[in-house]
């Protein structure tokens, strides 16, 4: 069974690589590091994105993600779904206040968990329904998220709330404000491709029909 990887690329301890699978063709982006157990994730493009220790052989790679098929199929209709559910008419009152109830339940956990990985701490969080921005973040550490982010892959979630923590130590967007969210989360450039190419449906859906 023939494997092939190209693209390479080596930075230290870590490596970036994409690994095409011999069944399906499909290209996997790799990474290695010196973590010591293999995981995979969707990405919001429905990518998979492999993390692995230095020295596991890519058959053991690929029998992982053999052994995962379901769950990855399984995540991607989801995702797929959710993607394909968000048509332009505009969300009803009800469908309004029940994304909202979802987001006061999962954004501030969120938070909670990203907080001391920026190093920051914040004030009042609050969840509105707002028709051009994702999230904000006020010169006194408050924290507003668009309810619509329940229309989003996860992923995205964390992407917007380490943005707006990030805002916290630099109310910018410098190099120093993106180096500080590449920092938290390495791959954020995915969720702003994601939202770069799926927020705009996401956001037409509040406006008034």
């Amino acid at each position: 069974m023939k494997k092939r990887m190209s693209r390479g690329r080596t930075s230290g301890t870590r490596t970036e690589s994409v690994l095409v699978h011999p069944r399906t063709g499909e290209k996997i982006l790799l990474k290695r590091s010196g973590r010591k157990t293999l995981s995979v994730e969707i990405r919001p493009d429905a990518s998979l994105l492999v993390r692995a220790p230095l020295a596991v052989p890519e058959e053991r790679i690929l029998s992982f993600l053999e052994g995962h098929s379901a769950w990855i199929e399984s995540r991607r209709e989801r995702l797929i779904d959710r993607i394909e559910s968000m048509p332009s008419r505009a969300l009803s009152d009800d469908e309004i206040r029940k994304l909202a109830d979802e987001a006061v339940r999962d954004i501030p956990k969120r938070v909670r968990h990203f907080a001391p990985l920026v190093g920051v701490t914040y004030g009042r969080i609050t969840i509105r329904n707002q028709k051009t921005r994702w999230g904000s973040c006020s010169a006194k550490r408050n924290l507003n998220f668009n309810c619509l982010l329940m229309l989003t892959p996860p992923e995205v979630r964390d992407y917007v709330v380490v943005h707006e923590l990030c805002h916290i130590r630099e109310m910018n967007h410098s190099a120093r404000f993106w180096a500080q969210v590449e920092r938290v989360l390495p791959d954020y450039k995915v969720q702003v491709r994601w939202l770069r190419e799926n927020g705009a449906a996401v956001m037409r859906r509040m406006l008034i029909e």
